[in-house]
């Protein structure tokens, strides 16, 4: 009776192509979305606009380096531009201008305490030249380093000698310790991912309130179905959805941005739990809200709230300490980390334990609500 239940659900849901779209085509698209927008974060080509008031090889060295550096697209304008750049600018249309000023060369060769300067137009309002500064200070040091060795050479201090002077005392030894290196798209596809299984809840209301209203629910009191199978059979009916719903956007997330998923055992057993997670609270939340639309209000504020302070848009550590501390009572926040345990720090089910059993916690506390309510629940349909 259970199962007949559940088939009579799939097979409705089925015919709901609204469902379809927002349970797989939604997610796959802001997977889509978000993977590429954060995907390119830094990772592009960003323009170099400058002036070259001295238009002499130690200006054309000094731009050439600073390509090379920052990997930039140099863009030339002409002296007589700058007044139009500096607009653009304070309009917001440009992140910055360099400017290198007439007698540059002449100060880069005068030595002594002559400074050879360039002007840097940023807006304030933008970090958009963090980049440009960076390279700059990288530039700088080159240039030091130079004046430094020539001038020990002109000393006549030998090539063996300057080269131990001019190297530096800190190395760094690069120790990574993740079995997978992360990046944005390792982020946004397990995110998304656990994101819309609690969008779920959404169908489960519907469907619930639905029946209610509609009579469904009162007329099954007439027949020989006992309530509890009915109740069951609804959640296994969406419980089912969740599961194919995560393996689809795994699977595209593996398949169209090559993400590693890590031990599939381990994957499995996680997509169970966080199905069961997201379904049991549906089961709750079904049970306790008296209309449709009050159901969509506190799924909102599970899903969007749950998303945003659980990691689920961006790493955790960018968020302040008081927010990381509130994480740990969501779960969102278990299903990311186990996600990410598994995905980018090469664990297996032995290390997710902790992520599964407070999602099992979720699940049975959802559980226990609806099973408490779901009398209540079946006497309001009757009446």
């Amino acid at each position: 009776m259970i199962l007949s239940i559940a088939l009579k659900e799939w097979k409705l849901l089925i015919k709901e192509k609204g469902v379809f779209i927002w349970l797989l085509v939604m997610p796959a698209l802001f997977i889509v979305l978000f993977g590429t927008v954060l995907g390119n974060l830094g990772g592009g080509t960003q323009t170099l606009t400058y002036i070259d008031n001295d238009r002499t090889a130690a200006s054309e060295s000094l731009m050439t380096a600073l390509g090379e550096q920052g990997g930039f697209k140099l863009e030339a304008k002409q002296a007589g531009e700058l007044d139009d750049q500096v607009d653009r600018i304070r309009e917001g249309k440009l992140g910055f201008l360099l400017v290198v000023p007439q007698g540059f060369a002449e100060k880069m060769t005068a030595g002594g305490d002559s400074l050879a300067a360039v002007e840097l137009y940023s807006d304030g309002a933008s970090d958009s030249a963090a980049g440009i500064r960076s390279a700059l200070q990288n530039v700088a040091t080159d240039y030091r380093e130079q004046r430094l060795d020539a001038a020990l050479k002109q000393a006549g201090v030998g090539d063996e000698a300057r080269e131990q002077a001019l190297q530096s005392p800190l190395q760094i030894e690069e120790k990574p310790q993740n079995a997978t290196e992360g990046n944005a798209v390792t982020q946004v596809v397990p995110g998304y991912t656990v994101m819309f299984v609690f969008f779920v809840m959404i169908s489960m209301i519907r469907r619930f309130i639905g029946d209610k209203t509609n009579g469904m629910t009162a007329r099954l009191r007439t027949t020989r179905m006992k309530p509890l199978h009915y109740l069951l059979g609804m959640w296994l009916a969406y419980l089912g959805v969740a599961l194919v719903q995560c393996a689809v956007l795994l699977g595209f997330g593996h398949f169209a941005y090559d993400v590693a998923l890590g031990d599939l055992a381990a994957i499995a057993v996680l997509v169970l739990m966080l199905a069961l997670c997201g379904t049991g609270l549906g089961l709750a939340l079904s049970m306790v809200v008296r209309s449709e639309n009050q159901g969509m209000a506190f799924v909102q504020l599970i899903t969007m709230g749950g998303a945003a302070l659980g990691g689920l848009w961006f790493p955790l550590e960018y968020m302040p300490k008081s927010m990381q501390t509130i994480s740990h009572f969501l779960p969102q926040y278990w299903g990311q980390l186990a996600f990410q345990d598994i995905m980018t720090r090469g664990d297996h089910l032995s290390g997710i334990l902790p992520s599964l059993a407070v999602l099992a916690a979720f699940a049975l506390a959802g559980v226990l609500v609806a099973l408490l309510r779901f009398r209540g629940f079946m006497k309001s349909a009757q009446g």
